[in-house]
């Protein structure tokens, strides 16, 4: 059986809004996107993953989708879009699009004629509740109520986000068939992969309650998956939130005809309190971190494929979460990325990630601008947190982090635009930008570049067995890859402290974030701050 291109591929995220834009009105697009091809094949990547850019009233950015055939005018035109599909197939780049299946804009035709009257045949797409009051109490992700009453039919709609985003009925047979042809058109565009957003809600049963992995949630994929990209040679990846290795399992064995890969988030809760929201904070749980990490890649070895990412559009940036954004800004990146890359599945770059870009300095709650930062701040604010509790969950945790623009250069706005940007550009951009890493050979740029390059020169990375060493230590996160004879190790300081690491033989330094012997002893490793090696062991 043909080996999948995508198995040794790396994907970049590029959430267009705040990438490059093209014509000075603030906002990022795709002639943007287009005039930076050079820097992503520079890079190595093999995908694009491009968020939302059709047509959209922007309540969610781009998340609420009023047409899924178009493409938004802040961004461009649909001719742009195929014009970016060749460039990008020229260059030797795989463009996979955001779909959001769960829901749609409230300004979507299909809405709008829902809500028109009970009989009209799209009042079926959406799932409403008749009564004088609320169905239940389920909640919208966004906080608050997920029904909101329509004035229209005098009925409640489902949303399990905005208001402006009413939940697709997925049990009519009317609204599957709908997606799977606009899926198509897509694949027949030239698209070659999908990121289907929050994906595990489409089987929602909500007078059950039941939000994420409802019954017939599988039952769907495997349709979508026969209708649609199942005979194409197409990469899939699915958002759940709600997956644990066993649903992962199911999500991504090939033999199950649904996705090739799932995002779960279970490693991205190692700071939050259990059983708690997001905001929520604690210290990071090292060691939780690295035993669920462990736990992915093998319940998922030869059963399924794995994602590997630490930031994405609706994650702040990792080296202000769990590294060091000041004075080991650069070691701590190389480190976070060496961890990620090392281990067995399809690593995701999110913009900016690649430069070591930062949380934002925000100072107030007027500095927040996404709906889910400002709802939290009111409902919070309404059950008794203090100013401060709420703004430094924020600042820890909010999704703004990752949509300031991308700092290109040291010059207006940072490169991003000759307008006024949509959003305030991270004032650091005069020391961290892509000009001033380009400059550097020790950069974490071209340290990123390197590890995706060993990705395709070396099978051992794509296909080796992944072992964890020293699973209590309270510094190091370190495992082994093996492979046809061959064994590596990986081995990373978590940590500003100096960490000692004991293990046997010899290695050959193939690539470190400090200056080191082509070869080493392994006995005993001294590992400074944030240090982090990748070794053949000899």
């Amino acid at each position: 059986m043909k080996e999948k291109w995508w198995r040794n591929s790396v994907v970049y995220q590029i959430y267009p809004r705040s990438f490059c834009d093209s014509n000075g009105d603030g906002v990022g697009d795709i002639n943007g996107i287009r005039s930076k091809l050079w820097y992503l094949k520079k890079l190595g990547i093999d995908i694009i993953w491009l968020s939302p850019v059709y047509p959209s009233p922007n309540a969610d950015n781009g998340y609420d989708i009023s047409d899924y055939y178009g493409i938004s005018s802040e961004f461009g035109t649909i001719d742009g879009m195929k014009e970016l599909i060749q460039e990008c197939e020229n260059c030797g780049i795989k463009i996979m699009m955001d779909l959001v299946l769960n829901h749609t804009s409230d300004e979507h035709p299909w809405f709008i004629e829902a809500k028109s009257a009970i009989n009209n045949p799209y009042h079926e797409y959406y799932i409403w509740r008749k009564g004088n009051h609320v169905p239940n109490d389920m909640e919208s992700c966004f906080g608050g109520s997920a029904w909101e009453y329509s004035k229209e039919t005098e009925e409640y709609y489902l949303h399990f986000f905005h208001k402006k985003q009413p939940d697709l009925n997925w049990e009519n047979k009317n609204v599957r068939t709908e997606i799977w042809k606009m899926i198509n058109y897509w694949i027949d565009m030239g698209i070659k992969g999908f990121r289907l957003d929050v994906i595990d809600m489409i089987g929602k049963v909500p007078d059950l309650k039941i939000k994420e992995n409802g019954p017939k949630l599988h039952e769907y994929l495997q349709e979508m998956n026969r209708e649609t990209f199942g005979n194409k040679d197409i990469v899939t990846v699915g958002e759940c939130w709600g997956a644990d290795t066993e649903i992962g399992k199911l999500y991504s064995s090939p033999d199950r005809k649904e996705l090739d890969m799932i995002f779960q988030f279970e490693q991205m809760q190692a700071d939050q309190i259990a059983g708690k929201e997001k905001w929520d904070l604690k210290p990071l749980d090292f060691i939780y971190l690295k035993h669920t990490f462990a736990k992915w890649q093998k319940e998922l070895d030869g059963k399924g494929w794995n994602s590997l990412f630490w930031n994405n559009h609706d994650l702040p940036r990792i080296v202000s979460r769990w590294g060091n954004d000041k004075e080991y800004r650069v070691e701590s990146a190389k480190m976070l990325a060496t961890v990620l890359h090392g281990m067995k599945g399809t690593p995701y770059i999110y913009q900016g990630e690649e430069i070591g870009m930062t949380n934002y300095p925000f100072s107030s709650k007027e500095d927040f601008a996404d709906v889910e930062a400002i709802n939290m701040y009111q409902e919070r604010k309404q059950n008794g947190y203090s100013e401060k509790e709420i703004l430094h969950s924020l600042c820890a945790k909010a999704r703004d982090n990752a949509r300031t623009p991308m700092q290109w250069n040291h010059s207006h706005a940072a490169g991003f635009t000759e307008g006024n940007p949509w959003y305030p550009v991270n004032p650091n951009y005069k020391e961290i930008n892509v000009e001033i890493a380009l400059d550097d050979k020790n950069s974490i740029f071209y340290y990123y570049q390197k590890l995706i390059q060993l990705r395709k020169e070396n099978k051992i990375l794509v296909d080796g067995n992944f072992t964890l060493l020293c699973p209590e230590d309270k510094h190091i996160f370190a495992y082994t890859r093996e492979w046809n004879g061959k064994k590596w190790v990986i081995i990373c300081n978590f940590y500003k402290e100096p960490a000692l690491l004991l293990f046997s033989g010899k290695g050959n330094v193939i690539l470190s974030n400090y200056p080191q012997e082509q070869t080493i002893s392994l006995e005993q490793i001294h590992l400074r701050p944030y240090e982090a090696m990748i070794c053949e062991i000899i």
